[in-house]
């Protein structure tokens, strides 16, 4: 078998069909892409960000939220133009692979894999607590968490195993079904008056403090990552492009649409939720949205309630199970994880990836809930695992954006940030802050540990196994030719095989 071996690895050849057994179908148009990203992130409306509150009040989990809407919105700027040079699925592993190698690849395609199995994960964990409140309500019993994650996980393999085409359409239905949840929320909270401003503030301040920020300023910097959660996951949009039809024009425009239509929902949540429960006690809640319902209608409708909420959980479960696969099919393609991994069905769908990222998360699920003590601190675990990895993806997603703008001058970029460098800028620094702020958080300790153990056990088995056996995927390519193969739709998906084996036959 012929090699080469650039930047310290090897690359091979593919044997005869190796992509015709890794198709990806294109079925989406700019809505499609909204709908993926409203509904891989709408259920940080439901739940989750509400567990800072407790410490950090109101005023500071505003502070938290202001931070964060800046992070991503000059993030997701410097994200579209890097997705619309860079076509393909990889997402945050092609950028980092085109900037800093295939090292600085595989470091920032392994953050964005524990982000989002993780991020699964906790939908999962959240989604449980909501299914089996409406079992309580209607048929008085409960089911073993652990059996619940794995119903759901079941019901959604399937859903995804259906097809994109089929997953696009259901993720704008959810999104809007979602979306019209929240705003009967809100409209029932002002119209029974259960609204109260003064809710807002009655988190008791500590001795020299105030009601803004009951606990100083250092609870804004532990709120962030909770803060985080009306907005994490719209950064997968990019690992939709090889099942986009035009993804150089759709992804940034529908990721900007996205994020402001979240943008929307999370602050009216934010205001009104806490309005209805009140700062203090919304902190611990694993049901927010349900609580505040819970104190302004009839007991009698709880369950029809909580089956409202579980909605808007099992759309960020569609979403977010969809950006795993992707992000594992994409790595294991280029040979960085197992290349079965990546083989797709007759429906062009990575199942094999899909199941791996679910059997993950329930045994993630299942060691989180023995150790974490209640079911708040067990949920906020869990959480902070997937926040430190997105923030991991985040600082060197705005590193590959500086360097690209540098190193591939010449690359085609079909939509550019207009925030250029700067907004970079201003997104990374925020993610290192958020990264050091973990790092000094003794309760995040358990979170850093669990990271840190994934990441060297991946790293000796990249460097002694899968750094030898890559694939010229279509992100190998654009990295390889500085930028010059970059749309796998126009050329094919072994483009450069010629080039880097000369011997290969046509």
């Amino acid at each position: 078998m012929s090699q080469n071996k650039p930047a310290g690895v090897t690359y091979q050849k593919t044997e005869p069909g190796y992509f015709e057994k890794r198709t990806l179908k294109r079925s989406a148009g700019v809505w499609g892409i909204w709908g993926l990203g409203v509904a891989a992130v709408i259920s940080g409306e439901f739940s989750g960000w509400n567990l800072g509150m407790s410490t950090a009040g109101f005023g500071g989990m505003a502070i938290a939220v202001v931070i964060v809407v800046v992070m991503y919105f000059t993030m997701l700027f410097s994200i579209g133009e890097m997705s619309a040079a860079l076509p393909h699925t990889g997402g945050a592993y092609s950028f980092a692979r085109a900037a800093m190698g295939p090292w600085g690849g595989f470091v920032t395609g392994l953050a964005e894999t524990i982000e989002y199995v993780v991020t699964t994960a906790v939908v999962v964990y959240f989604a449980a607590d909501y299914a089996n409140g409406a079992l309580a309500a209607f048929f008085n019993f409960q089911l073993p968490a652990w059996i619940m994650w794995i119903i759901l996980y079941v019901i959604f393999l399937a859903v995804n195993a259906l097809g994109a085409a089929i997953g696009f359409r259901l993720a704008i239905i959810v999104s809007f079904i979602s979306l019209a949840i929240l705003a009967v929320f809100v409209i029932v909270a002002f119209s029974t008056g259960t609204f109260h401003v003064d809710k807002l503030w009655d988190v008791k301040p500590t001795a020299g403090n105030s009601t803004f920020l009951p606990g100083g300023f250092l609870p804004v910097l532990a709120a962030i990552p909770f803060a985080m959660w009306f907005f994490l996951g719209i950064e997968e949009l990019p690992l939709a492009a090889e099942e986009t039809k035009n993804p150089q024009k759709d992804i940034p425009k529908a990721g900007i649409i996205a994020l402001v239509t979240l943008l929307v929902a999370a602050v009216v949540i934010f205001i009104v939720n806490t309005g209805v429960i009140g700062a203090k006690e919304i902190g611990p809640s694993g049901q927010p949205l349900l609580d505040g319902f819970a104190l302004m209608v009839p007991k009698s409708l709880t369950g029809l309630l909580a089956i409202f909420a579980l909605i808007g959980l099992l759309a960020s479960l569609q979403g977010i199970m969809y950006a795993y696969g992707r992000n594992l099919y994409s790595l294991s393609r280029a040979g960085y994880y197992p290349k079965w991994l990546s083989i797709t069905g007759k429906r062009q769908t990575p199942v094999l990836a899909l199941v791996v990222g679910a059997v993950l998360g329930v045994l993630l699920l299942i060691f989180v809930d023995a150790t974490g003590g209640s079911a708040g601190t067990a949920g906020a675990t869990a959480l902070n695992i997937a926040i430190w990895g997105a923030v991991v993806s985040y600082i060197m997603q705005m590193i590959s954006f500086v360097i690209l703008r540098k190193k591939f001058p010449n690359a085609k970029r079909p939509y550019k940030s207009p925030t250029g460098i700067a907004g970079a800028v201003i997104a990374g620094i925020i993610a290192l802050v958020i990264f050091v702020a973990f790092l000094f958080n003794p309760g995040y300790q358990i979170a850093i540990a669990a990271i840190a153990g994934v990441y060297v056990i991946g790293l000796i088995l990249f460097a002694l196994i899968s750094r030898k056996r890559l694939v010229l995927s279509p992100e190998e390519e654009f990295a390889l030719s500085k930028g010059l193969h970059g749309d796998p739709q126009v050329e094919g998906y072994d483009a450069m095989e010629g080039e880097v084996f000369p011997d290969k036959k046509e």
